[in-house]
């Protein structure tokens, strides 16, 4: 079967993909850890299978998922030569971060503080990423293993330029005749 425009049927892109699922929870991993000053073993994703084991209660610790991933607008074609197409889409990528332990709202806090230093968003840049907005942070503790712990629960919105290759061709040269009327 064909994957590109010579032939009728479906196209699926070629070459590299944009980043999702764990590449990109990674990536968000090493960001938190960046901004916030938490070590690698106390920043992780939620809703993984198999779920990591929460830290002991008294220490200050963050969990993080992607929770929303729109498109705004339509993407755009740009034809690159006469064999490939590139579609570019802008995506807005929605990361709950929520920060739990004794420091967890000073971590919140000055995470988000962080996330308004120009360096720390050129860095985010470096992976493809910006920061749009950040949200209020809420108190809302949590009950885990009969005890309560201290949960301080942030929204952030990043923007990203995703793009993916199709094999379009370009009409070169077509095989038709105008006639102009005269």
């Amino acid at each position: 079967m064909s994957n590109d425009s010579t032939a009728r049927g479906y196209l699926t892109p070629v070459g590299d993909s944009p980043k999702y699922d764990e590449e990109l929870e990674r990536e968000i991993s090493r960001w938190i850890r960046g901004v916030s000053g938490l070590p690698a073993k106390r920043v992780f994703p939620r809703w993984t299978d198999p779920q990591a084991d929460i830290p002991n209660n008294g220490i200050t610790w963050c969990a993080f998922g992607i929770t929303t991933v729109p498109l705004q607008g339509f993407p755009a074609n740009v034809q690159l030569d006469d064999d490939a197409s590139e579609q570019w889409a802008w995506e807005t990528v929605t990361v709950i971060c929520c920060f739990y332990g004794p420091q967890g709202a000073g971590t919140a806090t000055a995470f988000r503080a962080g996330l308004f230093v120009e360096q720390n968003n050129t860095e985010l840049n470096c992976i493809g990423l910006s920061l749009s907005d950040a949200g209020t942070i809420y108190n809302l503790p949590e009950l885990i293993n009969n005890q309560w712990v201290r949960r301080y629960d942030i929204t952030v919105t990043l923007t990203r330029k995703t793009t993916r290759t199709y094999n379009i061709k370009s009409i070169v040269d077509g095989n038709v005749t105008i006639n102009t009327g005269d």
